[in-house]
């Protein structure tokens, strides 16, 4: 099924013949050419793209005389970049993100209080999208950052109304909160149990529900609720989510964690096609009923000699149908840090409300032989496999499971990615480099929840969140990522965060774990390229590369560090075609 193969095509039919390079070509000129080439900053003075790809890298005397027949593009000082490559984030969700209310806490958004949240949730409800779902809901709302100190409840979401059903989303996309219009409409009641791997609250001394779920409890029910229904909801929901992908510089996006959307994803693909590129990981629990899919046949093993049906698909592999492809597989083993579900080996200063003294979050996988076998399929199937981990309980489940498949059918190519990582201790860094994964940080949280880590897990421990640096020295290709729409998915955000890591409150969160803005760039460009077997055709400008670009008003590898998250994207490229311009 996920068959995961490099891509490498032969160089003739990547640059062409030289009367084909002069044809409709463009020359980028005038400003800071970034080439993302080698672990030091290199410059070009010229770059010429031609038919979708990069022609030309190199002196401006010497490609105004190749090329004769050339549009000219001025930087006029701006600067040039590889299209940014997402290394996670849920991409279908932007769209959903883009159409709700906004939720979020400053700067992002508005919301101080629960008040602010619903007087915000009322005046959504008076636009049009609420005909495209049927709920009023809005995403982003922040426990950590409310004046409250709390999730909203049915109580208060009664207060938008009655009658409607209404979904408030956490930050984290772990936590979702139903007025009881909604309860009722999602059939959760007193008698209602909790989900293998979440968890319904309740009344205190009651089993009556107060409106919010956790985890597994909400997950399903949030893509099944306010995510769109119909085709041409899905293609409105589809093109939003483009549009804000573009609108940060992002030319291939990824899916982090598809469910039933893998195959709205797949009509969009079909009917209009993506203007970008798309991959998706497909959640464990979507194994045995991937549509679009059919038998190869049975298979036989190389290492282990074991027969098995393999799957195949177009939609599977390195190759792109109108812009969309799977890439792999998504298991997640726990929850949310900020939330507080996330799976840790010591105990939570501040349990989690409802939580005794003690608490230390919990496993999507009480049962570790699943957990096991679901590894051993996917390296049987050479799947790509992104393991969502946060609590350092939960990466060492992951490196005690995945070293059994490792063992059994090998380990050679895999790229592995483990994502988030908040809570991970430094001792498991070593084992998870033998196992040669990938770590994609999200440095983020130094910003969003830095300050709140300290009252959660304690100052000493809330230094070590996302240790990027350390990963670096010890030879890791560290990627970085947004996880929108947990936040907005501005690369320049993530940037900022990876190279300053300082909190809302202007704290340096972990200063020895910064890293250079070379090194940030470097993880949203050529090293998420290489985490999706995509360095040979993105990620870096360089001859026969697809001609994926990004003009930035400002160069990160210059300006003052503190500025880097005003960086503003003025165009983004796909093929070599503008796809989105800033309006002036």
């Amino acid at each position: 099924m996920f068959n995961i193969k490099k891509l490498a095509l032969p160089l003739a039919a990547l640059i062409g013949s030289t009367l084909s390079i002069q044809a409709a070509s463009t020359l980028y000129y005038g400003g800071d050419i970034v080439t993302m080439e080698g672990n030091t900053p290199q410059y070009v003075e010229s770059m010429v793209t031609t038919d979708g790809k990069i022609s030309f890298v190199g002196k401006l005397t010497e490609a105004t005389k190749k090329y004769k027949d050339v549009s000219k593009k001025d930087l006029t000082g701006k600067t040039l970049f590889p299209g940014f490559v997402d290394a996670h984030a849920h991409f279908y969700a932007f769209g959903v993100q883009d159409i709700g209310a906004n939720l979020l806490a400053e700067p992002d958004g508005k919301v101080k209080d629960i008040d602010d949240l619903i007087s915000t949730l009322k005046e959504w409800a008076k636009g049009d999208d609420l005909n495209r779902t049927g709920w009023i809901y809005g995403m982003g709302y922040d426990d950590a950052m409310l004046e409250e100190g709390r999730h909203p409840t049915k109580e208060d979401l009664d207060r938008v109304s009655k009658d409607i059903p209404v979904m408030v989303i956490h930050i984290s996309g772990h936590f979702c909160v139903l007025n009881s219009a909604g309860l009722k409409k999602a059939g959760i009641t007193a008698e209602s149990k909790d989900p293998k791997g979440g968890k319904i609250r309740r009344e205190k001394d009651s089993q009556e529900p107060n409106g919010v779920l956790e985890e597994l409890a909400a997950i399903p029910l949030m893509m099944k609720s306010v995510y769109p229904h119909g085709k041409e909801n899905i293609k409105y929901f589809l093109r939003k989510s483009e549009a804000t992908a573009m609108k940060f510089g992002i030319t291939t996006a990824q899916e982090g964690r598809a469910m039933g959307n893998h195959e709205d994803m797949m009509m969009y693909a079909k009917e209009e096609g993506f203007k970008i590129d798309v991959i998706s990981y497909l959640d464990y629990a979507m194994k045995n009923d991937v549509k679009g899919m059919t038998c190869a046949g049975p298979h036989t093993h190389p290492k282990t000699g074991e027969t098995y049906e393999r799957m195949k698909t177009p939609w599977v592999g390195q190759h792109y149908t109108n812009g969309y492809r799977v890439g792999g597989m998504k298991i997640t083993l726990d929850g949310s840090p900020q939330g507080r579900t996330a799976w840790r080996t010591k105990a939570y200063l501040l349990p989690l409300d409802g939580q005794k003294q003690g608490y230390k979050g919990y496993p999507a996988f009480a049962d570790e032989k699943e957990l096991t076998d679901l590894y051993e399929l996917a390296f049987r199937n050479n799947w790509q496999v992104l393991t969502h981990v946060n609590g350092d309980a939960a990466v060492d489940q992951m490196i005690r499971t995945m070293k059994v498949a490792a063992k059994k059918y090998g380990n050679d190519d895999r790229r592995s990615v483990l994502i988030h990582g908040q809570l991970m201790r430094m001792d498991q860094i070593d084992d998870l480099k033998k196992l040669n994964i990938i770590p994609s940080m999200y440095t983020m949280h130094t910003f969003y929840w830095g300050d709140w880590y300290k009252k959660i897990i304690g100052e000493k421990e809330a230094q070590l969140i996302c240790p990027a640096k350390t990963f670096i020295d010890k030879g890791f290709n560290l990627t970085v990522h947004t996880d929108a729409p947990v936040a907005l998915p501005n690369q320049m955000t993530i940037v900022d965060a990876s190279v300053n890591r300082t909190s809302r409150s202007g704290t340096v969160m972990g200063a020895d774990e910064r890293i250079t803005p070379y090194q940030a760039m470097q993880a949203i460009t050529i090293n998420s390229a290489y985490q999706s077997f995509e360095e040979k055709t993105k990620g870096s400008l360089k001859v026969g590369k697809i001609a994926d670009l990004v003009m930035l008003d400002n160069n990160p590898l210059k300006v003052d560090k503190k500025k880097i998250k005003y960086i503003e994207v003025l165009e983004t490229i796909k093929n070599g075609k503008t796809i989105y311009t800033k309006n002036k």
